[in-house]
């Protein structure tokens, strides 16, 4: 499963910049460019000298006959039996080879490359204990191209993302299965040979700290979060196209009568509804007190506040990410006096929560969205558009299925909307007893941005038509800039066509983000 929002063709850019990896943490940006964009990353000198001065601690106390849990015993409800020295080499290829017991379709590429990039940047801090080697050739991997394959279901989201960390920490050892640059199916030990990346004998602790991070649900997290930046901003052009099409105000979106309820996001989108409907002929056209149009219906007087209020909690969500891109999630962690201590960071519910938080309100934005479209098909409600905006009504049906089609995918959403993170089932003999489910509350998240996509696509499609049908009558420079990105695909209206296509074609204007440049093009950027 691939998200359009995530679609866009690297081709129209130029080559990213290499990210660097060092003791601090990586930006949004960053996750996004190596991710999405296969920018390479490199290590700082800092970061490997820490590396190297922290791994000199793990050694000294794999030397001592005193057990310590992660260099020199067992894992999880294992953790009580004392590992000989000979056999600890075994025991980390044991762990990994183990844990790396996903099931289900291939994860897309982007996830395991946040994820890796996430991990290595855990690794890069030096409070994990692993050696150089372990670091560089994790990097290697990126570098080559090389995407271990990794599977949809086997993380619960606590000890971090195992198994799917797991399948990656498989490939470092030359094992497993991967894709190539390419994309082509391969065998790790194939792949690593024809990038002259030569496979690591895991030492003391080293695959524990491979395997044991959120970075799975953090880095979709990442990518969700810069999704949704955009698609809130297209979500104010396709409410804003909707509101002029169906003659509704723009003065309730006046900055003084946001400035009542303060919320920020909510200010931003009604200001950017205020700049999309300036200077609109339609809007002009039945703005006198003969109007008959007392008020306009929730979905079009409220847009800004449900917008808005999403907008509020991507913001916290943002700044959670923040939080754990800052973070050194692994257990146990060697800390900056040299201790090395069992703790709880790798639990995943700061994430889960706000993964699950992002579900509802995408699931909320795309419901509103889809009963302002019902409007524009409904005589008694478009305000003087023809029956489901068709030709010819009764032989043609117009846009009746493009909202059927829009309410099964919001029907969808609610579904994907129930929280995944109040769910724990109890793992490894009752050790690992409350879990965070974070892993399943981004995979469904990511299924979620994919079905906004397609209903706002299905809005302006919709809305497009409407302020044709509003001729002689012209929309405002910006809406107006949006209907013309759509005619460069889709034809205006007419006698039914088949539809299918024309909707894919704008789900692909969405995802790229073509639909909200072409009316940034008029407005500059919107908040």
């Amino acid at each position: 499963m691939t998200s359009p929002a995530s679609t866009t063709a690297a081709s129209e850019s130029t080559a990213p910049a290499d990210v660097v990896v060092g003791i601090g943490a990586v930006g949004f940006d960053e996750v996004v460019a190596v991710a999405r964009d296969g920018a390479a990353v490199r290590i700082s000198d800092d970061a490997l000298a820490a590396v190297a001065t922290t791994r000199t601690r793990i050694e000294a106390l794999a030397a001592d006959p005193k057990p310590v849990y992660g260099v020199s015993t067992g894992f999880g409800a294992l953790a009580t039996r004392h590992i000989p020295q000979e056999l600890r080499a075994q025991l980390q290829r044991s762990l990994v080879r183990s844990h790396a017991a996903g099931s289900g379709p291939e994860v897309e590429r982007e996830v395991v490359r946040a994820l890796m990039l996430l991990r290595l940047s855990t690794l890069a801090t030096g409070r994990t204990g692993v050696r150089p080697v372990v670091v560089e050739t994790y990097a290697a991997l990126l570098n080559a191209g090389i995407t271990p394959v990794v599977y949809e279901y086997g993380s619960l989201g606590c000890s971090g993302d195992l198994a799917p960390l797991a399948h990656c920490a498989l490939a470092v050892m030359g094992e497993g299965a991967v894709r190539d640059a390419a994309g082509e199916l391969r065998t790790t030990a194939e792949a690593l040979a024809a990038a002259g990346i030569t496979p690591v004998v895991l030492e003391e602790k080293e695959g524990l700290a491979l395997i044991n991070g959120t970075d799975g649900m953090l880095g979709q997290l990442v990518l969700a979060i810069h999704d949704l930046r955009k698609l809130l901003r297209l979500a104010d052009v396709t409410a804003a196209m909707s509101v002029e099409a169906l003659l509704g105000t723009d003065r309730v979106f006046a900055a003084d009568l946001q400035a009542l309820r303060p919320h920020p996001g909510q200010a931003a989108a009604a200001a950017n509804m205020t700049r999309l409907l300036a200077d609109s002929p339609i809007v002009a056209s039945h703005n006198d007190p003969t109007c008959p149009i007392v008020q306009d219906a929730y979905s079009l007087r409220c847009a800004p506040t449900v917008a808005g209020g999403a907008r509020d909690t991507v913001a916290h969500a943002e700044q959670v990410a923040a939080w754990e891109l800052a973070a050194a999630v692994d257990n146990p962690v060697v800390t900056l006096d040299g201790r090395v201590e069992s703790n709880g960071n790798f639990h995943g519910a700061p994430v889960a929560y706000v993964l699950d938080f992002l579900a509802i309100v995408v699931a909320d934005v795309a419901s509103m969205s889809e009963r302002r479209t019902d409007r524009f098909l409904d005589v008694a409600r478009n305000h003087g558009l023809p029956p489901f905006l068709a030709d010819d009504p009764g032989v043609d049906s117009g846009h009746m299925i493009a909202q059927y089609t829009q309410a099964a995918i919001v029907s969808e959403l609610k579904r994907l909307a129930a929280p995944a993170s109040v769910d724990s089932i109890p793992s490894s003999a009752m050790q690992e007893d409350h879990v965070s489910m974070g892993w399943s509350a981004a995979r469904k998240l990511r299924r979620a941005i994919d079905g906004l996509t397609r209903v706002l696509a299905i809005e302006a499609l919709t809305a497009a038509r409407g302020l044709d049908l509003r001729a002689p009558l012209q929309p405002a420079p910006a809406t107006a800039a949006v209907r013309e990105t759509i005619r460069t695909r889709v034809e205006g209206p007419g006698t039914d066509r088949w539809l299918a296509p024309e909707i894919e074609a704008v789900v692909e204007l969405a995802a790229t983000g073509r639909l909200a440049e072409a009316a940034e093009a008029v407005v500059g950027p919107l908040g």
